[in-house]
């Protein structure tokens, strides 16, 4: 059974609708990563959640509750912000105390609950500082075992890395997911950063003018886009316009050259249809193994240590593909001609 529940939710200001019918049931326990660019609807879906938007139609349930009606504090949710939103003349055991000691908790059982959750982000031995004493790193941690300290149903974050620097990012962001898996908590997660959402999500919702394009796991949202959208804003994504030839046997033509995909094309032979293939699918190596090639020309190659990237020419149509650097190969030089190998599989039908 469903633990929170989003049913027809929507969201206008005025005559603008910034969430649209929007539907979701997340289990107990989930993290489910709200994922899509500025403006797009994903933190004002949190904000309802939360109970700071109020609804302007639909029902948000947890654990069999409608929460439509009730106050933020009455529902039982932690929330953790961008800006880490800490008390400043607070220490940090206090700051972490707070919403225990609003809600009336007996002070040794407060005592007893921030040293579990300063154990929890490894910050015991700075219960004593003030959050001007420490890193952003920091700081967000203990906004996090604030939030987690009065034990809520549900977690939101919204955006709680992206005031960090990359490297600090990417350590916060494991320890969140790992907290999240030990203490089970239901998870909210909302983000611009699509490496962010792939990494750490069970699930995760693409969020675009106010809608959900697609709802799947990181797997499925990036093998498997089902909106041209998707298949743009998720990874780096080659979108090549295609001919249908033989719409009976899947027959495609890029440029002057044919190559049959897998899946259904779903329009008349003669009809036009979008393609996408990733950057990583294609290989230039002899024993590739492959059922479709596509020969260009080396329009431009980059060294980027780990990776090179290349830009091929066929017939018009740019494709960029990436290839592990093998230091017994030589990377393709501008000007060359080249065969580009890949799986009928790799070939996806973007329908939207």
């Amino acid at each position: 059974m469903s633990f929170l529940t989003l049913t027809h939710l929507k969201k206008s200001y005025g005559q603008v609708q910034v969430v649209h019918d929007f539907n979701m049931s997340i289990e107990k326990g989930e993290f489910i990563s709200f994922l899509g660019p500025s403006g797009c609807g994903k933190t004002t879906i949190l904000r309802m959640i939360a109970g700071f938007e109020t609804i302007t139609d639909g029902t948000i349930t947890i654990a069999g509750k409608n929460q439509n009606d009730l106050k933020p504090n009455q529902r039982n949710i932690g929330m953790v912000f961008q800006a880490y939103a800490l008390f400043p003349n607070m220490t940090v055991f206090d700051n972490v105390a707070f919403g225990l000691k609003i809600a009336k908790v007996a002070k040794p059982d407060i005592e007893k609950r921030v040293m579990e959750m300063l154990k929890l982000i490894h910050l015991e031995h700075l219960k004593d500082r003030y959050p001007y004493q420490m890193s952003g790193g920091q700081q967000q941690r203990v906004a996090l075992a604030r939030a987690l300290a009065p034990r809520p149903q549900v977690l939101l974050l919204d955006e709680p890395l992206s005031a960090l620097d990359a490297k600090i990012r990417v350590s916060l962001r494991e320890e969140i997911r790992q907290i999240q898996r030990q203490l089970g908590i239901t998870t909210v997660f909302v983000t611009h950063d699509q490496e962010e959402a792939l990494s750490i999500s069970d699930r995760i919702v693409v969020m675009n003018a106010g809608r959900a394009d697609q709802i799947g796991t990181p797997f499925e949202i990036y093998n498997s886009p089902q909106t041209r959208f998707v298949a743009s804003f998720v990874g780096t994504l080659n979108l090549i316009e295609a001919k249908i030839l033989d719409n009976s046997s899947n027959t495609l033509q890029i440029g002057d050259q044919q190559v049959r995909v897998k899946r259904p094309v779903g329009k008349p032979t003669g009809e036009t249809v979008t393609i996408a293939l990733r950057p990583e699918a294609g290989s230039l190596s002899e024993g590739a193994k492959s059922d479709v090639q596509l020969t260009g020309t080396v329009s431009s190659s980059h060294f980027l240590g780990s990776v090179i990237r290349t830009r091929l020419d066929v017939g018009g149509t740019t494709l960029c593909f990436d290839s592990f650097n093998d230091p017994a190969i030589k990377p393709p030089t501008i000007g060359e001609k080249v065969t580009l190998k890949f799986a009928a599989d790799d070939l996806m039908i973007i329908t939207d």
